[in-house]
């Protein structure tokens, strides 16, 4: 094992273990290097590495912590990540939205709270009868959003928040090309919300899974074996 990868593993470690808390202080560098037996150059290396993917948080001056740990923020660099994935990729991308969002759905129908339903209605009323092609986009990313936070779990709202990115390049170009695409989202956004209001989790998540299915069903006829379009 790669000496940066073993410093990694031994500070994860740490953490696993409890040894090391979430918001608490990491050692100095000589001490930490010398309880780990490691150079402080590997040692280095490691926090740096492990700040990228936001498990240690380097203060300048005052030193490294570990971080909340939260999965929205663990979770923060798979935007990032996903987003060098392009071309025909981004099908497996809508797959997945296809296997989560349904389920977001049905479990926002079963415990959302009663304003934030309220919310997600107004979030379709804001959009103008004839939105831009940005205003659309924006729309529709904050109806989706608001489903996964309405779920109540944090881990399946940010794994979605995070492959939004390169299926909303599928719907910049569905706009673009297909007629009615725009009026078709709206009912279906429609009918999704009006099926979390009555707190019918099935016919929620029937209507995700139609509404995300078309896009991946549009998109796969689209690319036709050529994927230059993204």
């Amino acid at each position: 094992m790669p000496v940066t990868d073993e410093a990694i593993e031994k500070i994860k470690a740490m953490i696993v273990e409890g040894e090391l808390r979430p918001g608490q202080r990491l050692p100095k560098e000589a001490e930490l290097a010398e309880r780990l037996g490691l150079s402080r150059n590997s040692l280095r290396e490691a926090v740096k590495a492990l700040s990228l993917i936001r498990v240690l948080d380097v203060r300048q001056g005052d030193g490294t912590y570990v971080t909340s740990l939260e999965p929205d923020l663990l979770l923060d660099a798979l935007g990032f990540v996903v987003d060098f994935h392009q071309d025909d990729t981004v099908l497996y991308f809508l797959e997945v939205r296809r296997i989560l969002e349904p389920g977001a759905a049905a479990m926002a129908a079963a415990v959302m709270r009663d304003e934030d339903v309220a919310a997600l209605k107004e979030v379709l009323d804001r959009l103008p009868r004839e939105p831009s092609l940005e205003e659309l986009i924006a729309n529709d990313l904050e109806f989706h959003r608001l489903i996964a936070s309405g779920s109540g779990n944090p881990v399946l709202c940010s794994l979605i928040d995070g492959i939004s990115g390169p299926t909303a390049r599928a719907r910049i170009w569905r706009g673009l090309t297909e007629e009615g695409a725009v009026q078709r989202t709206r009912d279906q956004h429609r009918a999704i919300c009006e099926a979390i209001a009555a707190r019918n989790p099935e016919l929620a998540r029937s209507w995700m899974t139609v509404h995300v299915g078309g896009v991946e069903q549009w998109l796969h006829g689209t690319l036709g074996g050529s994927t230059s379009a993204f």
